[in-house]
C-alpha cells in the first residue's frame, strides 16, 4: 500500500515516519545497537554546526530540529564512505537528506546507469530500489555494489519475468524486444535493448522494425506510441505510484491554483498526461522546472523529488500530490550507514545473466550517446 503524507507546514518537505532499519540479515535490534557502539547518532546540535555548509542545501525543505536528527548520520556516512572506498548513487526518488547531502551521483535511471559504469570506486552503495542495484552490478560486475534494503522492490521489476519476453517474441515474430530498466537482470538478458523513460522514443525510433515490442510499462509504451511511426504493441505492466494519478485530481489542482504548472512522468496513464503541461523523465521534468521557473508547479511523480527540487529552486511554490513510493521510502540514512558499516547487503547477478543484460543496457546508453550528437 502507498504511504500519503501532506506537507509539515507551508512549502515544507512531507513529514515521514522515524526511518526503520532494512535488513534481512541482521536482526534490527541488533544493527541499531551495533550502530549506537559505533557512532553518535543521537541528535546533536554539534553534529548540525559541523554539517551546516550541507544543511544549507536543504533548510528549505527540512526544519532545523530535524536536521539535529539528520547530522549524525550524515557525518557518519559521509566520513566511512571514503574509509570504505565507496561511492553513493541516489535516485532522484531520494529523500533530500540523502539526495543532496551523502550522495555522490544523483539522477534518473540512465544518468544512474552511466555513472554505475565509469565508478572507479571500489563499492557502489545504490540509493533506489533493486533492480537499479542490478544494473550497477551488471555494468561494474567487479564492483561490490550494496543496496541498503534488498526489500526494496518495484511493482514493474516484478510483474514480468523473462518467459513473458518469449510470449510476446512469440506473438510478434521478428520484433525487438525493447524493455525498460525497471526490470529485473535475467529479463533485460531477455530483451534486445533497454530503455528509460528519458530515452524511451529514442530506443523505440533505432530500432530496424515497423513493429516495436515494450515491456513492461504499459502506460509508458502508449504514451510513447504516440510520438512515433512504430507500431508499438505492449506488456500491460504498471507503477503502483504513477497509476494512481487521475486527470481529475490534475484538474483540481488547476482550479485550487490558479496558474500552477502540471508536469507529469510518462508511467502515468495518457489522460493524465493530456491535462500536462509537460512530459518526461524525472531528469526531464528537472529540466523543465529549472528552464522555465515557474511560479507555482506540480510535478506529478513520486513525491520527495518535488522536495529535492524545491531545495534549489525556493522562489517556486511546488503543489505536492505526494504519492510516495514504499519500496524507495526503505532507503534511510540508517539504512545506508548499516550498509557501508556492515557489508549488508551485497547485490549479485548470475554470470550467466550478466553478458545478455549488460548488451540491453549498454546498447540503449550507446544509442542515448550516438543520439546527443
Amino acid at each position: 500500500m502507498l504511504e500519503t503524507t501532506s506537507p509539515n507546514r507551508a512549502g515544507g518537505a512531507p513529514t515521514l515516519r522515524p526511518p526503520l532499519m532494512m535488513n534481512a540479515i541482521t536482526p534490527l535490534a541488533q544493527a541499531r545497537a551495533e550502530l549506537a557502539d559505533a557512532y553518535d547518532l543521537a541528535p546533536s546540535a554539534a553534529a548540525a554546526a559541523e554539517t551546516e555548509e550541507l544543511y544549507a542545501r536543504v533548510a528549505s525543505v527540512i526544519p532545523a530540529p530535524d536536521w539535529m536528527r539528520h547530522a549524525p548520520y550524515v557525518r557518519a556516512i559521509n566520513k566511512l564512505k571514503r574509509e570504505r572506498d565507496a561511492v553513493i548513487l541516489a535516485h532522484n526518488y531520494m529523500t533530500p537528506e540523502i539526495y543532496h547531502c551523502v550522495s555522490d551521483f544523483s539522477g534518473d535511471s540512465l544518468q544512474l546507469a552511466i555513472e554505475a559504469s565509469r565508478v572507479k570506486a571500489g563499492a557502489i552503495v545504490q540509493c533506489g530500489v533493486h533492480f537499479m542495484a542490478e544494473t550497477s552490478k551488471i555494468l561494474s560486475p567487479e564492483k561490490r555494489v550494496l543496496i541498503p534494503d534488498s526489500r526494496a522492490g518495484c511493482s514493474l521489476s516484478e510483474g514480468i519475468k523473462p518467459e513473458d519476453i518469449e510470449a510476446m517474441r512469440a506473438q510478434y515474430p521478428g520484433a525487438p524486444v525493447v524493455t525498460y530498466v525497471n526490470t529485473s537482470a535475467a529479463v533485460k538478458a531477455a530483451s534486445d535493448v533497454c530503455c528509460t523513460s528519458s530515452n524511451a522514443k529514442q530506443i523505440v525510433d533505432a530500432m530496424d522494425s515497423d513493429t516495436v515490442i515494450m515491456t513492461p510499462d504499459g502506460y509508458l509504451a502508449r504514451n510513447i506510441a504516440k510520438t512515433t511511426n512504430k507500431r508499438v504493441v505492449w506488456w500491460e505492466g504498471s507503477c503502483m505510484v504513477h497509476e494512481r494519478f487521475t486527470a481529475e485530481e490534475l484538474r483540481a489542482y488547476r482550479e485550487g491554483h490558479p496558474g500552477v504548472k502540471v508536469i507529469a512522468h510518462p508511467e502515468c496513464p495518457p489522460e493524465v498526461l493530456e491535462e500536462a503541461d509537460f512530459w518526461g523523465s524525472t531528469a526531464g521534468m528537472i529540466k523543465w522546472v529549472k528552464d522555465h521557473r515557474p511560479e507555482k508547479v506540480v510535478m506529478v511523480t513520486e513525491c520527495s523529488m518535488s522536495d529535492n527540487v524545491a531545495a534549489e529552486l525556493p522562489e517556486t511554490e511546488f503543489v505536492r500530490p505526494c504519492n510516495l513510493c514504499p519500496h524507495m521510502k526503505r532507503i534511510t540514512l540508517e539504512s545506508i550507514l548499516w550498509s557501508l558499516h556492515s557489508g549488508e547487503e551485497e547485490v549479485t547477478v548470475d554470470p550467466a545473466v550478466i553478458d545478455g543484460a549488460r548488451h540491453a543496457v549498454e546498447r540503449m546508453i550507446a544509442i542515448s550517446e550516438k543520439a546527443k550528437g
